[in-house]
């Protein structure tokens, strides 16, 4: 992309704007959070708020870039090579320092050590790295994954996972014995004795999977509305993970709905979202999630207008979804991953966002977001055209409350015929008790109070009687009338009939 591109992309993952030489510490921590993630670039001379090139003078340019280099020098370890160009736009002076993903991660700062020094790229910011983050750098140094790491709480032997084994068998044809196990890699031999990796204790219905990860389990919600504060239903599936992505699937299906649609001259029937770009994206959220990061699950939310899926863990380094048509395939789980393909969970390697994609291409209507929020990555299936939708329902709602009231009205004209036509000539108590209800139920002695009466009258009563004969008023405590609290209040009937009188 051109400079001129390039300035109108929002700071990110891999791209920050400095009007100015940060400071050192600034700078040191924006260039080992880079190295530590996906590698990024940093344009010194351009403004982030409002964006705008202001540019560097160019008397001293190569004075900035020896800073930079002394800066990265001096202040990052392991080593850090830059490549530090000049650009020029539009006569103004702007220096690229373009970080490269690094090869021996965890980059930290030289005075603070590892374990306070270590700084890793959150969306537009960086973090300073807790313990579970720089044991997976560790492991990403070792071209290890977390899943492949052995557990020796218990051996295989004691180990319950019957369901998985039933669930491979039935999937592969195979039997899942320790030879496969081991081909698998699903355990290895310490002094003879095989133990299992947190791969298969994953795969396990063990009470040491329960206790070892409590949180490797999904979270679905179908919520009220468009926002989070009504629940209409809602599942925890705490099954193996094998399992998992169908039962969250199935939890979708039962809260989306499936309506006809005309192509050419037939009339089909179809889910009113790309059903398999969900499922897959409900797969990936399992097969490619962070098990290593504690207190985060899955979450899979359907609201009125979208359906949300969240996965603990940022996107591998070398996934683009912005480039979701091309085959690109980074299996964070080395282990997890190979076993979902060979039970049928997840297809060819590469293919899943291609399959997103593609099948988003036959609804115009829904538009795909994805977006990483805190330490989890989260795609989005947001329905276009949702508010027209709602404004839609509103006006038939209104045309649909206006018809009810004139049918009511009508039949009130008609019931009512001789009480109308009494009060359009000569208002009586008949409205003037109406009336003094019209906000607030109030008691007998209230409504005679209120129409100037010193006792309650025996014409009053006979009134009451009438309303409520009319079902223009009923009482407040219907199972109880002499009830001590007992009041009257003005129903649906007696507004509108009290609206046509006052008409």
């Amino acid at each position: 992309m051109s400079i001129k591109e390039i300035i109108k992309q929002p700071e990110g993952r891999r791209l920050e704007f400095k009007e100015v030489l940060p400071e050192n510490a600034e700078l040191a921590n924006t260039i080992i959070a880079f190295a530590n993630d996906a590698g990024g670039e940093l344009y010194i001379g351009v403004r982030n708020s409002p964006r705008e090139i202001i540019g560097l003078p160019e008397e001293e340019l190569m004075k900035i870039e020896e800073q930079v280099s002394n800066i990265i020098f001096d202040r990052c370890y392991p080593a850090i090579m830059p490549d530090i160009t000049f650009l020029t736009e539009e006569e103004k002076h702007i220096i690229r320092v373009t970080i490269f993903r690094g090869s021996t991660p965890p980059y930290y700062l030289k005075d603070k050590g590892k374990l306070k020094g270590t700084y890793i790229r959150v969306g537009s910011s960086n973090r300073l790295a807790d313990g579970e983050i720089i044991a997976e750098l560790e492991r990403r140094k070792r071209n290890i994954s977390f899943d492949s790491e052995l557990i020796m709480d218990k051996a295989v032997s004691e180990l319950n996972f019957e369901f998985f084994k039933q669930e491979y068998q039935d999937k592969t044809g195979e039997t899942l014995d320790i030879q496969t196990l081991r081909k698998l890699e699903l355990i290895k031999d310490i002094n003879a004795t095989e133990y299992p990796t947190n791969a298969l204790i994953l795969f396990s219905d063990d009470d040491l999977r329960r206790s070892l990860f409590p949180f490797a389990k999904v979270e679905c919600a179908r919520f009220k509305g468009i926002k989070t504060e009504e629940f209409i239903d809602q599942k925890s599936i705490l099954t193996n993970i094998a399992t998992q992505a169908e039962e969250a699937y199935n939890f979708v299906l039962r809260h989306i709905n499936k309506g006809a649609v005309v192509e050419g001259v037939y009339t089909i029937s179809r889910w009113e979202y790309p059903v398999k770009a969900i499922r897959e994206a409900i797969r990936n959220a399992i097969v490619h999630r962070d098990y290593s990061l504690t207190g985060k699950d899955v979450k899979v939310a359907i609201y009125d207008d979208m359906v949300e899926i969240t996965s603990p863990g940022l996107l591998p380094p070398s996934i683009d979804y912005a480039a979701m048509e091309s085959r690109q395939s980074d299996a964070r789980n080395k282990i997890i991953a190979p076993v979902f393909k060979r039970i049928g969970i997840i297809d060819q390697w590469g293919n899943g966002l291609k399959l997103i994609a593609d099948e988003l291409k036959e609804y115009p209507q829904i538009e795909f977001h994805w977006k990483e929020t805190g330490l989890s990555f989260q795609v989005q299936f947001v329905k276009l055209d949702y508010v027209e939708e709602q404004e839609l329902q509103q006006e038939l709602q209104q045309e649909l409350q206006q018809e009810l009231q004139q049918e009511l009205q009508q039949e009130l004209q008609q019931e009512l015929q001789q009480e109308l036509q009494q009060e359009l000539s000569n208002q009586t108590m008949y409205s003037d008790v109406l009336s003094k209800i019209m906000e607030t139920p109030l008691s007998r002695k209230e409504i005679s109070e209120g129409l100037g009466q010193k006792q309650v009258s025996g014409q009053l009563n006979k009134i009451l009687s009438k309303l409520a004969e009319d079902k223009l008023i009923e009482h407040t405590i219907p199972d109880n009338k002499n009830h001590p609290e007992q009041k009257f209040r003005i129903t649906k009937r007696g507004r509108i009939f009290l609206k046509l009188v006052t008409k």
